[in-house]
Parts: structure tokens; sequence; C-alpha cells
């Protein structure tokens, strides 16, 4: 897996000081997309063991509330299978912090109640660690610059915790 770009210190994708983590590689293509840049597999950075020490190491100071996985499309199956050991290393060192996903995929896809492409042997694994799901396609028709933590109003903050616990989906408030 490549990465297109690291944020040591993101205010924009979830609550409080996070660390944020672009992938590279998405298949959705939704037009005005802010990442597109992003689409493209080979571009970036290959995310090799320096680099996961590097945001192992971001994410150390007490103000940092977590990690944010960002795209590109994190839930696409080739970076799935790349993000999962590094998240189970995220939530080994550091169980007190938040990690959160933007996926163009929604949380019934990703599940498997509707179809997809998204499902592989991890999907359910990786789901497993998030604590928000920030899912749904962008939709340009449905921008929306005032929402928070998301970019079009047919996106949903989910809480993963929640949502596992009450067995349906739970949206994520800050309150």
């Amino acid at each position: 897996m490549n990465y297109a770009t690291v944020k040591k210190r993101d205010i924009a994708n979830g609550p409080g000081v996070r660390v944020s983590l672009f992938v590279s590689g998405c298949t959705h293509r939704c037009p005005g997309c802010f990442n597109e840049v992003a689409w493209d597999f080979s571009y970036g950075q290959p995310f090799d063991a320096a680099m996961e020490e590097a945001l192992l190491e971001a994410l150390a100071p007490n103000y940092v509330a977590g990690l944010s996985l960002l795209g590109g499309e994190p839930f696409e199956p080739q970076n799935q299978v790349a993000l999962v050991p590094f998240l189970k290393r995220v939530r080994e060192q550091y169980p007190q912090k938040t990690i959160w996903c933007y996926s163009g995929y929604t949380l019934e896809e990703l599940t498997g109640k509707l179809p997809g492409r998204c499902r592989c042997e991890v999907t359910d694994e990786m789901l497993s660690m998030l604590d928000v799901l920030v899912d749904g396609r962008f939709v340009l028709a449905k921008k929306n610059i005032r929402l928070l933590f998301r970019g079009s109003e047919n996106q949903r903050l989910i809480d993963m915790n929640k949502t596992r616990e009450q067995g349906e989906i739970v949206l994520w408030s800050d309150r």
C-alpha cells in the first residue's frame, strides 16, 4: 500500500488533535473529490515500517486524541490488508485513543448487508478496531461546508462502539 500524505497535527478530520493518514488508491472516483490525486494506487510513498513507527511516535503525546484514516479509500481490499496489522499496533499501544475512518463505502456494504467490492478476509477485523466510521461517497450535489467532519449530507458519522453494542446503527454525537 502507498500513502498520499500524513498530517501529524490535524484538527479537521475528527475531534481534537489527530494524526491523519491519507492512503492511496480509490475506485469510487467521486466527482468533486478533494483528494483526487490519491485515486491512483501507486501515488505517494510506500507505507513501510519506518512510516508505521513515525505514526506511532506522532500518536504518543497526550494532547493527540487519535488516528484518522482517509484516502484514497482505506477500505479498498488491498489497503485493508496493509492497515489491519498497523491498527492492531495502534490499539495495543494507545487503547485510550480513538480511531476514525473515512470511507466511500457504506457500513451496509462493508458488513455485506448490501453488495459491494470492499469485503475481504480482514474487513470485519478492521471494522472492529474503529471508534467512528464516516461512511458514504462524497456527493457534490449534497456538498455542505457547514457539516461537522464530513463533506456531503448523505455521509454518516457512525459511532461504531454503540453500533456494536446495540446491534443497530447509532450516529456519533459530540455531545
